[in-house]
């Protein structure tokens, strides 16, 4: 059975421009990594988990901001992995540079028998659509598209 995750698509209007929030995974896998390594906040769901609740939790855990109260559902994707992401927008704000994120443990150096921590995300930005969807995982592009088809309807 595929993994799946539930996470919030903030966007906010700056002008005439729509932004999306993004989060870079941290730890040492992804410290190199740019383009097509952003996501939404979001994480691993139970088998019959409410969806907008773990969505919201995630959305704190990762960020270390309160979840938007209004959540609006968007087709759900599957990455290249399989994992199906299920995902809501919301109309919002919020310092990117200001994240707090959770954390993880890893031995690090791999067989070194060192355990070391690691934030879930290590930063956040906001990107215009366009930017958005160099730096989104490419599994979760469609996401941006249904963002921009219910905003601008």
């Amino acid at each position: 059975m595929a993994k799946e995750s539930a996470g919030i698509l903030l966007y906010r209007r700056c002008g005439d421009t729509l932004e999306v929030f993004l989060v870079h995974p941290g730890g040492p896998f992804w410290v190199k990594r740019d383009e097509g390594a952003w996501s939404i906040p979001k994480g691993e769901t139970e088998p019959g988990e409410d969806l907008c609740a773990r969505a919201a939790t995630e959305f704190q855990e990762e960020t270390g901001f309160a979840p938007p109260a209004a959540l609006r559902p968007l087709p759900s994707v599957k990455q290249a992995g399989g994992k199906v992401v299920h995902a809501f927008a919301a109309l919002g704000d919020c310092d990117a540079d200001a994240i707090n994120s959770n954390t993880f443990t890893l031995e690090w150096p791999p067989r070194s028998g060192k355990q070391r921590s690691f934030p879930e995300v290590d930063r956040a930005a906001w990107f215009d659509l366009a930017t958005a969807r160099r730096k989104i995982n490419q599994g979760q592009a469609p996401l941006l598209d249904a963002l921009e088809r219910i905003v601008t309807a």
